[in-house]
Parts: C-alpha cells; structure tokens; sequence
C-alpha cells in the first residue's frame, strides 16, 4: 500500500515538473493565446482609438473638438431656453425644434466627453457597462433624432398642403404624445441589442477603431454566433431611419406638388423658403450616415481614414450645424436670440 502512494506521489511531482518546463517553453504571447485559446476570455475594459497613424496631431485636434463641443451645446441650450421662455414661439414648428435640439445635446453629451479624453489625455481605456451605455445612448438617440425629423416634415406637410386645419392636427397635447412615441421607439429599437451583447463573451482584441462605442463594432469582437445581431440590426435600420427618410422624400413630394399647383411665383417661392432649414438638416443627418452604411456593406475597399472621418462627421456636424441654419434662417427666432444677447 505505501509503495503505490509513493508511486503516484512520483507520478504526480513528474507531472507538475513537466507543466512548468513546457510553460516555461513558452513565450507570454504564446500562454496568452493558449489561455484564451483554452477559455472564453471577457476583458475588463474596452480600449477606444483616436484616429489611427495620426497620434502626434492628437492634441491639436482636439482644439476644433472642443469648439464644436462648446458651441453645439451652447446653440442647443440657447433656443431651448429661447423656446421655452417666449410664449411667441410655443408653436409646433418650433416646439419640433426643441426635440431636435435635446436630441443634439444628447449625442454631443454621449461622444465627445470620450473624444476629448483621448485627444488631450490619451485616455483611452473604457468600462465594459460604460462602453455599453454609450452604445445604447448613441443609436438611440440617432433613431429618435430620424424619428423627430420626419415629425418636422409632417409639420412642414400640413403647413403647405393643409394649412386651414394646421392649428386643429398640431394640437400641443398631440405633439406631445409624438414626441413620446419617438422616445420609445429608439428605447424600443436598442434596447434589444444592449441586452443581447451584454450575454456575450469577448475573446477577440479589445481595441475599437473608434473613440466611442458603435453595436456595430462590439458586435465583431464576440465569440459568438451574431447573425441574429446581423440580421435583426439590418431590419430595424430599414423600418427606422430608412423608412423614416422614404416618408420625408414622399412628404416633399407632395409638398412639392402643391406648391407648383400655386400660381403666384412669389407665394411658391416663400412657401418653399420655410422648408430649407428642414432639408439642410436632413442632409446633414443623412448623407453621411448613407455614406457609411455604403462604405460598410458593398466598399470594403474604402479608406479607413474615410470611414473614420464620415463617423465623426455623422455625429459632430448635425449638433453644431443645426442651431446656426435655423437661427440664421428664422426670422423670429433670430430676433429673440438678438434680443437675448443684447440685454
């Protein structure tokens, strides 16, 4: 009996000796990938990049960051205090505008805090919730955003082609139960996704090419089965923002139709004056995010730096641009943001 426990107790040194010589065999990047190899790994924190090649002009480029960071938060607070405080402007053209300016103050909030803390700290590291939260405000708030600017052409729409019973549609309980409707739509369109890549296991590189969380990317670095995530992220973008915009091209259309039935040129010319503001703002919100979805399914080939560059642009410019083009081509609100300022 004691000969075979002093057998197995040799067995069992000449093992573990053994392990430690093949460990000691291997380099650490070669225990690493056996360790991830061997287990699903889940790293703490995802790391965010700047814009890749270009780190020496970092901190120069966060100077036009924090402009566009000061004056988008600044012009959207302005005409919310301005809407909220003159009784002259709690009409629904406006109070459309209102929606879009707290949408813009969303996104801005939501990404260039994590910008800025790259480019002036080099402070790249971010918490797996934090990371996930981001996500979830960013799309979100990009799908209401869609939502409240196809809420501004149905305003426009009624405006032009039924403007006797304008007051009678656009009541301010019935707009408020719109802008409702769009909080829960975008809440209802992301939630699912945040829920489904929090069950997931992380075992690819934790390095994103972006200085925010976007699904998309996350997305890639799961080791897991994502054609739900594929599949259902592609759907809910066709009845989202690509419907939204399908209503907004048929809305001008029949705006477009009425005002070529109106015989004045003068009368045809003003009614079309009242919607530049809004096609601006859709060309601003579009263009890029069309860009890109472009880029990302059918140009593989397409310049990073592009991608990168149309990213930024997707969500910086809209809340820099938006309050400039309706304050400049607004009368009445241009005179009270005057009146504002020069109190």
């Amino acid at each position: 009996m004691k000969r075979m426990l002093c057998d197995d107790q040799t067995l069992w040194i000449q093992s573990t000796l053994a392990r430690k010589r093949s460990s000691k065999l291997l380099g650490p990047a070669q225990y690493i990938m056996s360790a991830v190899n061997d287990t699903k790994f889940t790293p703490a924190v995802f790391l965010l990049t700047g814009i890749s090649g270009q780190g020496d002009v970092h901190l120069w480029m966060s100077v036009p960051f924090c402009l566009m960071y000061v004056i988008s938060i600044v012009g959207n607070s302005v005409i919310l205090f301005i809407t909220k405080t003159d009784p002259s402007l709690h009409e629904p053209m406006y109070i459309f505008l209102s929606m879009l300016a707290i949408s813009d103050l969303g996104l801005s909030i939501s990404t260039i805090p994590t910008m800025l803390g790259i480019f002036l700290f080099n402070f790249r590291e971010i918490s797996f919730n934090a990371c996930f939260a981001q996500l979830f405000f960013i799309h979100s708030l990009q799908c209401i955003k869609s939502s409240v600017l196809l809420l501004m052409a149905f305003d426009r729409f009624i405006a032009i082609c039924n403007p006797l019973r304008y007051a009678s549609i656009l009541t301010l309980p019935r707009i408020a139960k719109m802008g409702l409707v769009c909080v829960l739509r975008g809440v209802a369109v992301m939630l699912p996704f945040t829920i489904l890549l929090k069950q997931f296991r992380y075992c690819q590189a934790n390095v994103l090419s972006h200085s925010y969380c976007l699904h998309q990317e996350v997305m890639k670095m799961a080791c897991a089965d994502i054609t739900v995530n594929n599949i259902f992220g592609l759907f809910t973008k066709l009845v989202t923002m690509w419907l939204d915009l399908l209503l907004i091209f048929l809305s001008y259309v029949m705006i477009l139709k009425t005002v070529l039935s109106i015989a004045s040129y003068d009368q045809c010319l003003r009614a079309l004056n009242t919607c530049i503001s809004h096609l601006c703002a859709i060309l601003l919100f579009y263009t890029p995010d069309i860009s890109l979805v472009v880029m990302y399914r059918f140009w593989n080939s397409s310049s990073h730096l592009l991608q990168i560059a149309l990213s930024y642009i997707s969500l910086l410019v809209p809340p820099l641009m938006n309050p400039v083009v309706y304050s400049m081509k607004s009368k009445h609100l241009r005179a009270r943001i005057i009146r504002v300022f020069a109190k």
